[in-house]
C-alpha cells in the first residue's frame, strides 16, 4: 500500500513540472483578418456552405462509381471475398452483396478478382446487406445471347449433358436446350452416347417464348456445307462414272450410298451377280466401296446405282469347256412350284424343272426333292450362252426305270404299289420311283358300285395290282385291282342261273318293286307285279319267300327275281322263253369258223375293190 502511495505521489509532482504552452487561435492571432472573411450565412444557418464545384464533382463520382439498386439491371460485379458458403460481391453500391456459391458450380475456378454478371435481388435484408443473384443474370443475358443467336443464325457453342427421349440436352449459354436425334447428323446415329460430355457447334433452330424451350440443331451446319458439295458433285454426273461412296444405309431392298452430300442406291438385284437374300451379306454400315452410276432423273436427285457391274458378267467368265451332258455341282438358291435355280458357278444359275426331278410321269412340287441351301449335282441338258440359259436335270443321273420296263412288269404280273392319287375316273398307283399305272375305276372291285375311287381306298395305301396292258413308248401301264381275285360273279353265273329258285326275305320296297338280299353280293330286284302271292295278297318288308331267278346279267351285275313264277304256270313260261332266248344269244355270240371265213373274204373283196 505504501508502494502504490508513493508512485502517485511521482506521478502528481510529475504532472505539476510540466507546463503547456497556451493555444493561440486564428481570429486572436490576427483579428482584423479574422472578421473580415468571416462568414456571417453559415453561422446564422448554422452549416458550412460548400462550393458548387464540389458538389458537381461529388454527384459525378457517385454516378460514376455506384450503381443504382433501384433498377433490376443486370451489372458485372468483382469477387473480393470467398467464404465456405457465399461468395462476397463488390458492385460499387453503398455495399457489398452476397451470392450463395451454389449458383457458381458450374465454375469450380471461381477465385477473388473474377469479374461476374449479377442481378439485385434483394435491395437490403434484415441485416442491410445487398442481396444479389448470378444464376439470374446468367439467365436472363442467356436468353439475351439466344434470342441474338436465333435471329441473325449465329452459330453457338454447346456442352451435350445427357440422352433423354428422342434426343439430348444440350446446355447453351447456361440454358438447357433440346436436340432432336435428327438433328445431330445428317446419317442415322446409331450410339447416341458418343456425343455425351462434348462440346459441339449449334444452331439455333426454334424458341418457344411461352414455354422457354429452345431447340438446336448440328444437322443444320453439316447440310449448310453439304449443300454446296452437292451443287458440285451433281454438276459433274454421269452415267458410266465410277465414284466412292460410303454405305449409309442398309434396307431389305437395296443400299444407300452417300456420294458426299448426293444420296444414290444400289438395288438389291445390282449388288451382286449372285443371289443374295439381304444386302448386308454384301455390304455392312460406314464401309467406303466403289459404285458405278447407272441412271438417274433430270434433277439428279434419284441416282441409281450399280456394284456388280464393276465385275465381269460370271457367264463372260464361264469356261468354253462347260458342255451340254456334264455333270456340275451346285447349290440350290430359289425353289419355285415348277422347279429349282441351282447355282453352279457365282452368278451362273440353272434351273432344274420339276419334270426332271424324278423319273415319275406324276408330277410333284420341286420342295418335295430339295430345299433351299442343298448342295446337288446335276446333268446340263441345255446351254444356251448367248442368252445365259441353262437347264438341268437330276434324274439323268439314275438309270431309267422304264428301260427294260417289259421285263420288269410284263402283262398279267401281280405287284404291289402305293397309292399316290385320285382322278374321277381311276387310281394312280406307284409300282417304283418312275414307274406309276392308272386303276380304272371299274377294275377295283368285281362286287362293288363305287362312283369315286376315294370310297374303296386312301392315298398312301398299299395295293395289290396286275398288269393289263403296257405302252412302253407312252410310259403307260394300265392295272387292275380286282384281278388280283377270282371273280364270284363267274361262280354266281351258275349259282343263280335263270329259273333257279332261292329262299330269302325282303329286303327293301322300292319304286316299282322290291329288294331282296341273297348273299353279300348278290341284291336282286323283284317287280311289283312279281311280288304278288298265291292268294293275291302283296309281300311285304321282312316276309320271306321263295324267289326264282328271271334274269341275271354278269356283265351290269343285274339280277331280277319273282315270287309268282314259283306258283304261276305263266310266269313259269316267262322264265323258260328267258332260258332260251339267253341261250340263243349266247350262241350267236360264238362265231363259226364258216363265219369267220366270210368276214375276211368280205374285207379281202373290200381292199380290191370289188365292192
Amino acid at each position: 500500500m505504501a508502494e502504490k502511495k508513493t508512485k502517485k505521489a511521482e506521478v502528481e509532482a510529475t504532472e505539476a513540472t510540466t507546463v503547456e504552452a497556451p493555444v493561440v487561435s486564428e481570429a486572436q492571432a490576427n483579428p482584423e483578418k479574422f472578421l473580415k472573411e468571416f462568414d456571417w450565412h453559415n453561422y446564422e444557418e448554422g452549416i458550412e456552405q460548400v462550393a458548387d464545384t464540389k458538389l458537381e464533382e461529388f454527384e459525378k463520382l457517385v454516378s460514376e462509381n455506384f450503381v443504382d439498386t433501384l433498377d433490376d439491371e443486370v451489372v458485372e460485379g468483382e469477387v473480393i471475398h470467398i467464404t465456405d458458403r457465399d461468395a462476397i460481391i463488390d458492385i460499387n453500391a453503398k455495399s457489398e452483396g452476397v451470392i450463395s456459391l451454389n449458383e457458381f458450380r458450374y465454375n469450380p475456378d471461381l477465385k477473388v478478382g473474377d469479374k461476374v454478371e449479377v442481378l439485385i435481388d434483394v435491395r437490403e435484408d434484415a441485416t442491410g446487406q445487398l442481396v444479389l443473384s448470378h444464376r439470374k443474370a446468367r439467365v436472363i443475358k442467356a436468353w439475351d445471347r439466344v434470342n441474338k443467336a436465333h435471329d441473325t443464325g449465329e452459330i453457338v457453342n454447346g456442352f451435350v449433358k445427357c440422352r433423354t427421349k428422342g434426343g439430348m440436352i444440350v446446355d447453351v449459354f447456361g440454358i438447357e436446350a433440346f436436340l432432336p436425334g435428327s438433328q445431330i447428323d445428317v446419317k442415322p446415329i446409331r450410339d447416341y452416347d458418343q456425343y455425351v460430355n462434348k462440346t459441339m457447334e449449334f444452331k439455333v433452330v426454334k424458341i418457344n417464348h411461352e414455354f422457354k424451350n429452345i431447340v438446336v440443331s448440328h444437322k443444320a451446319l453439316i447440310e449448310a456445307d453439304i449443300e454446296e458439295q452437292k451443287k458440285e458433285i451433281i454438276g459433274q454426273l454421269e452415267k458410266g462414272q465410277v465414284l466412292e461412296g460410303v454405305v449409309k444405309n442398309v434396307t431389305s431392298y437395296g443400299v444407300f450410298i452417300d456420294l458426299g452430300g448426293v444420296d444414290g442406291l444400289v438395288h438389291i438385284t445390282d449388288l451382286s451377280w449372285s443371289r443374295i437374300n439381304h444386302p448386308n451379306e454384301i455390304v455392312e454400315l460406314d464401309q467406303k466401296l466403289n459404285v458405278v452410276i447407272l441412271d438417274f432423273d433430270e434433277n439428279k436427285s434419284r441416282i441409281q446405282l450399280g456394284l456388280k457391274q464393276l465385275s465381269k458378267h460370271p457367264w463372260e467368265a464361264l469356261g468354253e469347256n462347260v458342255k451340254v451332258g456334264d455333270k456340275v455341282k451346285g447349290k440350290v438358291v430359289v425353289i419355285a412350284d415348277y422347279g429349282a435355280f441351282v447355282e453352279v458357278e457365282e452368278g451362273v444359275e440353272g434351273l432344274v424343272h420339276v419334270s426332271e426331278m424324278s423319273w415319275s410321269t406324276h408330277l410333284r412340287s420341286a420342295q418335295d426333292f430339295v430345299a433351299v441351301g442343298d448342295e446337288i449335282e446335276a446333268v446340263i441338258l441345255t446351254l444356251d450362252r448367248e442368252d445365259r440359259k441353262m437347264s438341268l436335270g437330276i434324274k439323268q443321273l439314275t438309270p431309267d426305270p422304264w428301260t427294260d420296263i417289259t421285263a420288269k412288269y410284263p402283262v398279267g404280273s401281280k405287284h404291289t404299289g402305293i397309292v399316290r392319287n385320285f382322278t374321277n375316273f381311276g387310281v394312280f398307283v406307284e409300282l417304283e420311283e418312275g414307274i406309276d399305272g392308272l386303276i380304272y375305276i371299274s377294275d377295283l372291285s368285281w362286287t362293288k358300285k363305287i362312283k369315286h375311287p376315294s370310297e374303296f381306298c386312301n392315298v398312301g395305301d398299299k395295293l395289290d395290282v396286275v398288269v393289263l396292258e403296257l405302252d412302253v413308248e407312252g410310259r403307260k401301264l394300265s392295272l387292275g385291282h380286282k384281278q388280283t381275285t377270282e371273280n364270284p360273279w363267274d361262280k354266281y353265273e351258275t349259282d343263280f342261273a335263270l329259273g333257279t329258285s332261292h329262299t330269302a326275305a325282303i329286303t327293301e320296297i322300292v319304286d316299282k318293286g322290291a329288294t331282296v338280299k341273297f348273299n353279300d353280293d348278290i341284291v336282286a330286284f323283284i317287280p311289283s307285279r312279281h311280288l304278288e302271292k298265291e292268294d293275291g295278297s302283296k309281300l311285304k318288308k321282312g316276309e320271306e319267300a321263295e324267289f326264282k331267278i328271271i334274269e341275271f346279267n354278269k356283265e351290269f351285275k343285274r339280277v331280277v327275281a319273282s315270287h309268282t313264277a314259283v306258283f304261276r304256270e305263266e310266269e313259269a313260261k316267262i322264265v323258260k322263253k328267258a332260258v332260251k332266248r339267253a341261250e340263243a344269244q349266247a350262241a350267236e355270240a360264238k362265231p363259226t369258223l364258216g363265219d369267220a371265213n366270210d368276214a375276211l373274204q368280205a374285207l379281202k373283196d373290200k381292199m380290191d375293190g370289188k365292192k
